[in-house]
C-alpha cells in the first residue's frame, strides 16, 4: 500500500561545529525507537557518526542519511533525516543535502548563538528555499540565554523569529518549557533522565512573559486568513489551538516566519516536543512545488508533480564507496516510482542503467526494499557511471533537473605513495574519493609530474589522506599546502591568431580575430561573444572556437594558474575550404590565448578567508597583533559573554598551522573559525615568490 505523501518529512539537521546536530539526531533516534540506547559523540558511539575519523574528533564528516517514524496525534510519520557537518571545509555535504530536503531544523547553541557557520548554512538554505524550524540547544549550559540568540537569529540572519516556547529556568536550573500554543507548562522528571515530561502550573515569574509573547504568536496567527482575523477582533481568546497550528505551518512552509524552540539534547529535553514540530509545521512533499527540469529532446521546460503515478525523475545527490556493496548513489525521488531492478536513464550522462538493487539507509548500514516512490529519498546499487548531480529519470520521459554548483577548492598539496607497487592503488583510491566529493580534485602537475590533490581547507585535506591510509591501505607522503591561486587579465586586447599545418596531404587551417579581456565581476569563467558577420567562420566551428579558450585557461600565462574570468568577442577570421576542421579552431583558439595574455596586463589573485575569533579579554591585543602579522584586515570587534569576538579578512596563505598558534596564544582558551571569503589581487613581493617558486625565473 502506498503511503500517504502527507505523512513523510525530507529534513535535515544544519548549524555550526558544536552546535549538538549529531547529538540531537542521536535523540531523535532514540525517541523513535530506531535505536535501544542513546549514542553520543564525545564518547564515538554515535550512530550517524560511523567514520572512524568522525568518531575519533567527534566531529561530523559526512552527511548521513537515516529514516524513522513518530507517532503524533494518531498518525504515523515517515521523517528522512540528513545529518550535515557543521565544518566549514565539509561544507559540500550541506550544500547536496540542502538541495533535496523539503524542510531542515537549524541548530543554535544556547551559548554560542549565531556562529558564523550558522550564517553559511542558512545562506544556504535560503538559496535553496528550504523551510526552517529553529531549536536553542545547549539550554543547561553555563551562560545559556534564549532571548539573545532569539534576537541574534533575528538581526544576523535576518529571519522572522517566532518563539512557540518560553523555557522555564536557564543553565543548570533549566527544566521545563512553557507552550505558546496551548498555553501550559511542562516539566522534565530528573529521575527519567529527562525522557518523560508532566504539566506544571506556569510559573509566576513567567506569566507576564508568556502573555506577551503568547498575543503576539496569537496576532500573527490571526494576520493568516481574514475569517481568523475577524474571529481575534471579537476575541482575542478565540482562535483554536488547531487554527494556530494551521497558520503556523503556512507561514513556515512560505518561509515567512522561522517557529522558535528551545531545549538541551544532551539532557534528553526538548526532542519529543522538536518531533512533534517536524510533523506540525515542517513540509511534506506535496506542500512543495512541483520540480522543473528541460526535456533535452525538446529543451522546454516541463514540470513533475510529487506523484507516484508521474513518469520517475529522481536527484542523485550523494556518491559513496561502500565495502561491500560497492558504488552507492544517494537519490532523493521527485516523481514516478522505482522498482529494483528495473532501468533508469541518466539525462546528464545520456546512458541506460540498471538498479540492481534499492536501499533504505541507516547511517551506514542498509535495509534493502522492493520499491522507491515519489517524495522518498533512498540510496541505489548498480551504477557503472554517476556523479553527483546527475538527474535519473524514465527513458520515454526524460527530464533534466537544475544540477548542484560547488565551490573551487582553495587549498592543494602534493602526494605521493611510499612504495612503488602502490601507485595504481593510489590512482583508482583517489578517483573513487573524487568521485564521491565535488570539492575534492586531483591532477597531474605536467611540469613536475606530481600527482596534486586540492580542497576545501587543511582538515579536509587531512580527513582525505586519512581515508587513504585506513579504507584504501594505501600509505602516502604529503607535501607542504600549497595556495590555489587565480590568474586575471586587466586589459583588452586584440589579436589576430592564423594556426597553418602542413604535412603533405590534408593540412590545418583556422584563422581567427578577437578581442579579449576581464570578465564581469562576481561571474567566474568564460563569456564568449560570436559577433562574425558574413559566414567569414563557418558556425559549426564556433563552438570549437569557445572550447578552445575555455581549455585553455586552465593555464594562465603569468604563473600557471588557472584564470578565474574572461571575456572573448569572437569579431572575424576566415577558413579553408579542404584543411579547416573543428580541431583546427580549437588549437588556434588554445595558441590565440596564450599569445594574446602576453600583451595583456596580468595580475596574480589570492583567496581571502574570512576568519573570526573568539578568545579571552586578556588575549586580544596578542590576537590582534598576529592578525595584522598575517596581513589581516581588522572588521570589528564585539563582545560575546566574557569573551571577545574578532572578525578579519586574512589571506589562505599566511593561514597554515594557525590553530595551533592561537592554541599557544591563547593557552587554549580561544577558538577560530575560517571560511573562505573571496579572490583578491596579490601584493607584488607574493606575485614574485609565486613565479620564483612556479617558473625558478625571478620576475
Amino acid at each position: 500500500m502506498a503511503r500517504d505523501l502527507k505523512y513523510t518529512r525530507n529534513i535535515g539537521i544544519m548549524a555550526h561545529i558544536d552546535a549538538g546536530k549529531t547529538t540531537t539526531t542521536e535523540r531523535i533516534l532514540y525517541y523513535t525507537g530506531v535505536n535501544h540506547r542513546l549514542g553520543e559523540t564525545h564518547d564515538g558511539s554515535a550512530t550517524m557518526d560511523w567514520m572512524v575519523q568522525e568518531q575519533e574528533r567527534g566531529i561530523t564528516i559526512t552527511s548521513a542519511a537515516t529514516t524513522t517514524f513518530w507517532n503524533y496525534r494518531d498518525s504515523q510519520y515517515k521523517i528522512n533525516i540528513i545529518d550535515t557537518p557543521g565544518h566549514v571545509d565539509f561544507t559540500v555535504e550541506v550544500e547536496r543535502s540542502l538541495r533535496v530536503l523539503d524542510g531542515a531544523i537549524a541548530l543554535f547553541c544556547a551559548v554560542g548563538g549565531v556562529e558564523p557557520q550558522s550564517e553559511t548554512v542558512w545562506r544556504q538554505a535560503d538559496k535553496y528555499k528550504v523551510p526552517r524550524l529553529s531549536f536553542i540547544n545547549k539550554m543547561d549550559r553555563s551562560g545559556a540565554d534564549f532571548f539573545s540568540v532569539l534576537e541574534q537569529i533575528k538581526e544576523r540572519l535576518g529571519a522572522n523569529a517566532i518563539p512557540l516556547q518560553i523555557p522555564i529556568g536557564y543553565e543548570e536550573n533549566f527544566r521545563g518549557v512553557v507552550d505558546l500554543i496551548t498555553n501550559k507548562a511542562f516539566e522534565w522528571e530528573e529521575k527519567s533522565d529527562g525522557i518523560n515530561f508532566v504539566e506544571v502550573p506556569i510559573p509566576d515569574d513567567l506569566l507576564e512573559s508568556v502573555e506577551e509573547y503568547r498575543m503576539k504568536l496569537i496576532e500573527g496567527c490571526a494576520e493568516e486568513s481574514e475569517d481568523l482575523l475577524e474571529k481575534f477582533m471579537d476575541n482575542p481568546d478565540s482562535l483554536s489551538e488547531d487554527e494556530m497550528i494551521s497558520s503556523i505551518r503556512k507561514a513556515t512552509v512560505e518561509m515567512r516566519i522561522t517557529p522558535v524552540l528551545c531545549g538541551s539534547a544532551f539532557k534528553n529535553k526538548g526532542v519529543q516536543l522538536l518531533l512533534d514540530a517536524v510533523a506540525k509545521y515542517l513540509p511534506s512533499p506535496v506542500d512543495v512545488d512541483s520540480v522543473t527540469g528541460l526535456n533535452p529532446k525538446t529543451e522546454k521546460e516541463e514540470i513533475r508533480k510529487s506523484n507516484a503515478n508521474e513518469p520517475f525523475a529522481a536527484l542523485a545527490f550523494k556518491i559513496a564507496t561502500d565495502p561491500y556493496v560497492g558504488r552507492l548513489c544517494f537519490f532523493r525521488v521527485y516523481s514516478g516510482t522505482l522498482e529494483a531492478g528495473s532501468y533508469v536513464w541518466n539525462a546528464s550522462t545520456n546512458k541506460k542503467e540498471r538498479i540492481s538493487r534499492i536501499l533504505q539507509m541507516h547511517a551506514n548500514k542498509q535495509n534493502p526494499i522492493e520499491r522507491i516512490e515519489a517524495g522518498d529519498i533512498g540510496a541505489a546499487v548498480g551504477f557503472k557511471e554517476i556523479h553527483t548531480g546527475d538527474t535519473l529519470c524514465n527513458e520515454k520521459h526524460p527530464i533534466l533537473l537544475e544540477t548542484m554548483s560547488f565551490p573551487e577548492p582553495v587549498i592543494s598539496i602534493a602526494v605521493e605513495p611510499k612504495t612503488q607497487s602502490d601507485v595504481d592503488r593510489l590512482s583508482m583510491a583517489l578517483n573513487k574519493l573524487a568521485e564521491e566529493d565535488p570539492t575534492f580534485r586531483v591532477k597531474i602537475d605536467e611540469n613536475s609530474g606530481q600527482t596534486i590533490i586540492s580542497g576545501m581547507g587543511e582538515l579536509h585535506l587531512e580527513i582525505l589522506v586519512d581515508r587513504l591510509k585506513r579504507e584504501f591501505k594505501v600509505e602516502c607522503n604529503q607535501g607542504a599546502p600549497q595556495v590555489a591561486y587565480r590568474e586575471a587579465i586587466r586589459s583588452v586586447v586584440k589579436h589576430r591568431e592564423v594556426y597553418k599545418k602542413q604535412s603533405g596531404g590534408r593540412g590545418k587551417f583556422a584563422d581567427i580575430v578577437f578581442e579579449m579581456g576581464p570578465g564581469e565581476e562576481n561571474i567566474s569563467g568564460l563569456k564568449f561573444k560570436d559577433e562574425v558577420k558574413g559566414g567569414n567562420i563557418p558556425r559549426e566551428f564556433i563552438p570549437s572556437v569557445e572550447k578552445g579558450f575555455k581549455n585553455a585557461m586552465q593555464n594562465g600565462a603569468l604563473a600557471g594558474y588557472p584564470v578565474d574570468s574572461l571575456e572573448v568577442k569572437l569579431l572575424d577570421g576566415s577558413f579553408h575550404s579542404v584543411d579547416s576542421d573543428s580541431l583546427s579552431f580549437e588549437l588556434a583558439a588554445r595558441i590565440a590565448f596564450k599569445e594574446a595574455s602576453k600583451k595583456a596586463d596580468k595580475i596574480l589573485l589570492e583567496p581571502i578567508m574570512k576568519l573570526e575569533v573568539v578568545t579571552p579579554e586578556e588575549n586580544l591585543g596578542d590576537v590582534v597583533g598576529d592578525i595584522n602579522r598575517r596581513r589581516g584586515h581588522l572588521e570589528g570587534i564585539s563582545g560575546r559573554l566574557n569573551m571577545q569576538v574578532v572578525k578579519a579578512k586574512v589571506p589562505l596563505s599566511e593561514m597554515f598551522g594557525y590553530v595551533t598558534s592561537l592554541r599557544t596564544l591563547s593557552s587554549g582558551r580561544a577558538t577560530s573559525t575560517m571560511e573562505f571569503s573571496h579572490y583578491y589581487e596579490a601584493p607584488k613581493n607574493i606575485v614574485d615568490e609565486v613565479i620564483l617558486k612556479v617558473t625558478g625565473v625571478k620576475a
